[in-house]
């Protein structure tokens, strides 16, 4: 329809001009002595038409010869970028179908453009890695340094590359220096946990699961075993003394102490420090909080001398305990022991057959064998003694 109308239109001015031409009657004189050159004023305007056109043909060819070198440069800048493109899909193909070694030299390739060069370093850096290749890593890291745009990618990828890599140090740096740009997203929070984990900077790392435990970014059962794990380094550590143990503790939020792993671990170290007042207060406050065997053992654990009142109000509060829980054999152990280091030997002999009734844990049994095979050695009873040492020792066993 276009094509239609477009040439009915010329063709009415065609007519327009062929009945417009006829009643024309002017003529155009060209007087040049002694030369004169007649024109009707129609075939004028048409030779003025026709060197219109032609001029602005020779005009249209110069202009063009004169761009020729920019357009020539342009087609050749025009076919890098579709190669560097193309490469860089290639390169990004290869990198998700695990052919690495492609990836590389795609990347390679791509990279000869100015506008891939930062992207298909990362692409690059990341193949290298794949294939073990940490040098050749580092120096398309290093390329990627020249994109400012790409800080925060390139930071990102040398943090995961370095974790994945066992290097903590290097992944460090870079959550330094990407936290100094303040980027705070999510994924960035969990790198900088896995770099901390590595390094075993546990108060950091700490920081961090609490820090995504407010986002809802970490399963509640991975943030509980790294918070275990942090706590066990920080309260296991043998280069604490009486007053750094006690900062240590001080630093714990207080809905962590209450935890029963937490409250074990600190019970055991402020033991071997000699602190036995101060694991009770611990163990019995998690008690409060949560009942747990282990925390009933780790409060046996923490027994003050023989003979002292701190002794009597443990007994005391074991008394207590066991009125509400009469089939808990743990603490029926623990009462017993504790009898038995306060030299009552009757109660001890009751709470410790009591535990040996209820108990199903081959631990259990052994520690109250063990336990009323010392009380009859006190007592100077050597067969019941032995009996005991016996059923401990099978226990073991078993």
């Amino acid at each position: 329809m276009r094509i239609f109308l477009s040439l009915v239109i010329l063709f009415a001015a065609a007519i327009g001009l062929a009945v417009g031409a006829r009643f024309n009657l002017g003529n155009v004189v060209f007087f040049y002595p002694p030369y004169r050159i007649d024109l009707s004023l129609n075939f004028f305007i048409v030779l003025v038409a026709l060197l219109f056109i032609v001029l602005f043909a020779i005009f249209n060819a110069l202009r063009s010869a004169q761009q020729m070198p920019q357009r020539v440069a342009a087609y050749r800048r025009e076919k890098r970028e579709r190669e560097g493109n193309r490469a860089l899909r290639e390169a990004l193909k290869a990198l998700f179908e695990g052919r690495f070694g492609h990836a590389e030299k795609a990347a390679a390739r791509a990279a000869e453009c100015a506008d891939n060069a930062g992207l298909s370093a990362l692409i690059a850096a990341r193949a290298a890695h794949r294939i073990g290749q940490p040098d050749r890593r580092g120096m398309w890291l290093a390329k990627a340094q020249d994109d400012q745009s790409l800080k925060t990618a390139r930071l990102m990828t040398a943090m995961e590359l370095s974790i994945d890599g066992y290097e903590p140090e290097p992944a460090l740096e870079a959550i330094k220096e990407l936290n100094s740009s303040g980027t705070r997203h999510i994924h960035a929070l969990r790198l900088a946990l896995k770099a901390n984990q590595r390094a075993k900077n546990w108060p950091e790392v700490l920081r961090l699961v609490r820090l995504l435990d407010k986002r809802n970014a970490l399963h509640p059962a991975l943030s509980r075993r790294l918070r275990e794990m942090a706590y066990d380094a920080l309260l296991s550590s043998g280069a604490h003394d009486t007053e750094s143990i006690r900062n240590v503790w001080a630093s714990i939020p207080a809905e962590d102490r209450v935890q029963p792993f937490v409250a074990i671990r600190a019970a055991t170290a402020f033991n071997a420090r000699g602190l036995h007042d101060e694991a009770r207060g611990i163990v019995e406050k998690a008690l409060a909080s949560e009942w747990d065997e282990r925390l009933v053992r780790a409060y046996g654990n923490s027994a003050a001398a023989e003979g002292s009142p701190a002794l009597l109000t443990q007994i005391e509060r074991c008394e207590e305990w066991i009125e509400s829980r009469p089939n808990d054999p743990e603490l029926a152990l623990t009462l017993g022991a504790l009898c038995l280091r306060q030299k009552l030997w009757g109660k001890a002999q009751r709470h410790l057959e009591h535990a040996l009734s209820e108990a199903s844990e081959p631990e259990t049994v052994r520690q109250a064998h063990l336990k009323l095979a010392q009380m009859h050695e006190a007592l100077n009873q050597p067969e019941e003694a032995a009996m005991h040492y016996r059923q401990c020792a099978l226990a073991t066993i078993l």
